[in-house]
């Protein structure tokens, strides 16, 4: 089967650019979902759109055997693009909304790869037996998509799958295939947190209860949860990503600022105490500030933990061994987080997440010789974030290929 990808390599290349060039964020997917539904229908797919909002949902019977999902994920960031590429998003790309988007996550890479595998399965039915589902799903970014899919009638549209699987690319070098049994990816929450001041004016500190201080005490407080609360062999991240105050005019001391809390971990219990921590904090923070009020959280998003199952993992890392020889190896625990659990979780069936590099491998090992990985090469979600085409894509849509054919290899149609 996979000696047929030479014939399809061009075309995973260009929807690739065309991807990358069209980004779209979370449930305004229309553009991206029509130009998958439209791919799945000509190969033979029997396809539903609008899953969720805008998920689109393939299924293809060859004959008896087992059900194999595959997911790829619709939605781009917010953000400029800042790569160069000739096929950059253009600013202010962002389907129906004014601001800017960029696939800076590498979902066009999943997007492609799974055209690419399901066109080559659709066209060797005599090379397997069973049902193959091509889930593109809308709104991963936001943690919103999979539970949308769900809720959406997932599991009325699709027989019962054996298994569900899904990849993503990193900043890797391009070639690499990385697997591993149990907790892999983190979970993650996301906070909104509002601690309230007294304003004033500039000149008159000491009539005000000034937020944008007692934000700046958050800020630094919070990063001792992770220093001092959790164990050395315990992991956790902590991230402030966003604090806004003022700014109606340079001599006024606002009445409250809004801090965005980021918080990653590998274990629920881990998990849950440093969320306890962090609005434990916030309160005392406030408190020792006199703020004249209480400090508002908002939970905007939740990922559950990415945990693969033990022996379908080890299935398909047996797989990719055989497959890409020395390429496949056991990936260490990574602290991004993806909502895909929440679909194999919903069918109550196993789930298999990898990995796969998307850096050119002599620009990745000279940063390595140089011992500047970290700022040399570009990671997810940065506006500089770029996998090279080849050979990412070539392996992305091998590795799917592989993955199913683990489950659906056999005669084909009976």
């Amino acid at each position: 089967m996979l000696a047929g990808l030479g014939a399809v390599r061009e075309d995973v290349a260009e929807w690739y650019r065309d991807l990358h060039a069209h980004p779209e964020l979370g449930f305004r997917e229309h553009r991206t979902a029509a130009l998958a539904a439209g791919h799945l229908r000509s190969w033979g797919f029997t396809v539903t759109e609008g899953v969720g909002g805008t998920g689109v949902v393939g299924v293809l019977a060859n004959g008896p055997g087992p059900a194999v999902l595959l997911r790829a994920e619709l939605d781009a960031l917010p953000g400029v693009e800042r790569t160069g590429l000739p096929y950059a998003a253009p600013a202010g790309a962002n389907g129906e909304a004014p601001a800017s988007a960029m696939h800076a996550c590498g979902h066009d890479v999943h997007m492609a790869c799974l055209l690419g595998a399901a066109r080559l399965l659709a066209g060797a039915p005599e090379a397997w037996g069973g049902t193959l589902v091509a889930v593109f799903q809308p709104s991963e970014e936001n943690a919103e998509g999979a539970r949308a899919l769900v809720e959406g009638g997932l599991a009325g549209l699709i027989p019962r799958p054996e298994v569900a699987l899904a990849q993503h690319v990193f900043h890797a070098p391009a070639g690499y295939v990385g697997t591993r049994q149990g907790p892999f990816l983190s979970a993650a929450d996301t906070l909104r947190i509002v601690v309230h001041g007294r304003g004033a004016h500039g000149s008159q500190p000491e009539a005000s209860v000034d937020p944008v201080v007692l934000a700046a005490m958050v800020v630094l407080r919070l990063q001792t949860i992770v220093a001092r609360e959790i164990g050395p062999a315990e992991r956790a991240v902590v991230t402030v990503s966003g604090v806004h105050a003022g700014g109606d005019a340079p001599n006024v001391i606002p009445d409250s600022a809004e801090l965005t809390v980021n918080i990653r971990a590998f274990d629920e219990d881990v998990r849950g105490r440093v969320t306890e921590a962090v609005t434990r904090m916030v309160r005392a923070e406030c408190q020792a500030s006199r703020s004249p009020r209480e400090p508002e959280f908002e939970h905007l998003s939740a990922f559950p933990p990415t945990v693969n199952d033990a022996a379908a993992t080890a299935r398909v890392a047996a797989a990719f061994a055989r497959h890409f020889g020395g390429d496949a190896r056991t990936a260490e625990p990574l602290s991004p987080s993806d909502d895909f659990t929440e679909i194999s979780r919903a069918l109550g069936v196993p789930a298999v997440f990898w990995v796969i590099g998307g850096t050119d491998p002599e620009r990745y090992a000279a940063a390595e010789r140089a011992g500047t990985v970290a700022r040399d090469v570009p990671v997810n979600h940065s506006p500089y974030f770029a996998p090279v085409p080849r050979p990412t894509l070539d392996v992305g849509v091998r590795a799917l290929v592989v993955a199913a054919l683990t489950w659906l290899g056999g005669s084909g149609p009976g």
